[in-house]
């Protein structure tokens, strides 16, 4: 019998590209092609963007921003890997990319919603899922 809990994702061939466009961006403040200050991370994102983290936490843009420029003021070691991205389109010009990120052994469910504005990408919100089998048990998972 088949496994249906898994869904099939699958990205209608007419988003190829934009999903190849949304790749380059993810995940999201951990690209130094687009900047590593305040002011950087801040173009990437909207006003009211806003995110839940892996921790189940809810946090602000102001609060991301601090963090994410915080974070780069250092030289800064950040492995990761992404796969399985897939790409669906909600509205006019709002998409929503979600994929899989391995950090170490952590691994993450992400999604994203992106806006093209203008011919400019900006999240609107993102958040990441641990998936529990990916975190070793002595380790607290809200920890990353």
């Amino acid at each position: 019998m088949a496994d249906h809990t898994e869904p099939v994702l699958t990205t209608d061939p007419a988003l190829v590209g934009i999903r190849d466009e949304l790749i380059r961006r993810e995940p999201l403040f951990h690209r130094a092609e687009f900047g590593r200050t305040r002011r950087d991370f801040e173009a990437i994102v909207t006003d009211d963007y806003w995110e839940v983290g892996a921790s189940g936490r809810r946090y602000s843009r102001s609060y991301l921003l601090d963090v994410a420029d915080e974070r780069y003021r250092q030289p800064y070691d950040d492995p990761w890997q992404t796969q399985d991205f897939h790409c669906r389109q909600l509205g006019p010009a709002v998409y929503l990319l979600t994929y899989t990120l391995w950090q170490g052994t952590r691994q993450t469910r992400r999604s994203t919603l992106w806006e093209n504005s203008s011919g400019q990408w900006k999240a609107l919100f993102h958040q990441g899922t641990i998936v529990a089998d990916s975190v070793p048990a002595d380790r607290d998972p809200s920890d990353a």
